[in-house]
């Protein structure tokens, strides 16, 4: 689907690491490539033409982004350089301020780093408990787990819409739910979901939502951080220099200006936050639902072929997402790997950042295939015939 729109498959790779990061489609390089060559300039700064054209179009992908995921207001969109740096923002800008010790945050074992991590150093700092929802015998979140784990105690709940290894799509709606019922702030990072699925921050009563630019056909350096108005507003930034206060003076008095500009301190990825709006207007036009479908198709017809292989371990059958997670038996991930480089087939080998799930599924590594729009059933087919060759794998790597 549009693969001419993709310089990268000019060549002859097989790109199947999605999910660490996306091609970039024709448009989103033109974009920032017009911005350097046009009208290159600072954003709210200076008074000439170039400068006027970018903060317009700068301020316009807040109102793209806003409506890309059904935000309340624009001023809920703050740039950031990524998803790590906007839940990082939420861990030590909001939730440090807002917990006190002995509150829980409830996470799971299958959570990439960026969600997890930035909560196990505030369990050191002040002392709150980080709990973990337990998977159920498909490494899956359920929202009867969910409910078991929550107590009087549980004052946040951190989840991915989508794992990143295993795959599965959580039940956000319902949880959403039961957060705000129960009065529990929640946290979602969307960084495998967006671009692939819908996501809406309003249906699913999200506190804060997270995702980053470059897995979902954008560039890398930027991400997004929504929060609901009030919350940001209750925030301390991360970062505080230009562009981010209203004055300070010799007396150490300051006053810093409003969200969403508070958090932008500095100059921020112009150029990229600029791709970031072209790559949303790329998806839009093709269509997330008709994404879905294509990348559940293909991974349907993967495991199908992916059974038939005798050697072939596979952990994530039933997820209804375009990511697949097997080994070769007695084979290690990154021999796999190395030994499907040889033949351009791009996959990813080792814990995915999420080196929890070792705990769950009782093995460290694995090998994630990560489907995009761009995937086709004849590079599936190729997979497949490499791996059925595999006896030979040895002869490669070593």
């Amino acid at each position: 689907m549009n693969r001419e729109d993709f310089p990268m498959l000019n060549g002859d790779v097989i790109y199947f690491d999605n999910g660490a990061t996306s091609l970039k489609p024709l448009s989103v390089i033109k974009k920032m490539d017009e911005y350097y060559t046009k009208y290159t300039s600072n954003i709210h700064r200076g008074d000439y033409d170039a400068a006027q054209k970018t903060n317009h179009e700068y301020d316009e992908t807040r109102e793209v982004v806003r409506d890309f995921i059904n935000a309340e207001d624009k001023d809920e969109i703050v740039f950031t350089k990524g998803s790590t740096e906007a839940l990082n923002l939420v861990a030590f800008g909001f939730l440090k301020k807002h917990l006190k010790e002995g509150d829980e945050i409830l996470v799971n074992k299958g959570e990439h780093a960026s969600n997890l991590l930035p909560y196990l150093v505030l369990q050191k700092e002040i002392g709150i408990v980080v709990k973990y929802i337990p998977l159920n015998e498909n490494y899956e979140v359920t929202v009867e787990n969910v409910l078991n784990s929550i107590t009087e105690k549980t004052k946040a709940l951190a989840i991915a819409h989508i794992s990143n290894v295993i795959g599965d799509v959580r039940p956000i709606t319902e949880i959403g739910e039961i957060c705000k019922e129960k009065g529990i702030y929640y946290i979602v990072d969307e960084s495998q979901a967006v671009g692939h699925t819908v996501v809406d921050a309003k249906r699913d009563n999200i506190s804060f939502l997270a995702f980053s630019g470059h897995k979902m056909l954008g560039p890398t350096g930027v991400g997004v951080l929504y929060g609901k108005k009030e919350l940001l507003e209750e925030t301390d930034p991360l970062l505080y220099g230009g562009g981010m206060n209203q004055f300070f003076e010799e007396d150490g008095s300051y006053e810093l200006k409003s969200v969403p500009t508070k958090f932008e301190g500095g100059t921020p990825p112009i150029a990229e936050v600029l791709g970031l709006k072209e790559a949303i207007k790329y998806i839009n036009n093709v269509g997330i639902e008709k994404i879905h479908k294509h990348e559940i198709e293909l991974k349907r017809y993967l495991i199908e072929n992916l059974e038939k292989i005798d050697n072939i371990i596979l952990y994530n059958k039933k997820s209804d997402s375009g990511i697949i997670v097997f080994n070769i038996d007695k084979v290690f991930s990154q021999d796999t790997s190395i030994y499907l480089n040889h033949y351009k087939i791009a996959i990813r080998a080792g814990n995915h950042c999420a080196k929890m799930l070792k705990d769950e599924m009782n093995i460290r590594n694995t090998c994630r295939v990560s489907l995009h729009l761009y995937n086709t059933k004849e590079e599936i087919d190729r997979l497949i015939e490499v791996l059925k060759n595999s006896e030979d794998i040895f002869k490669i790597v070593l």
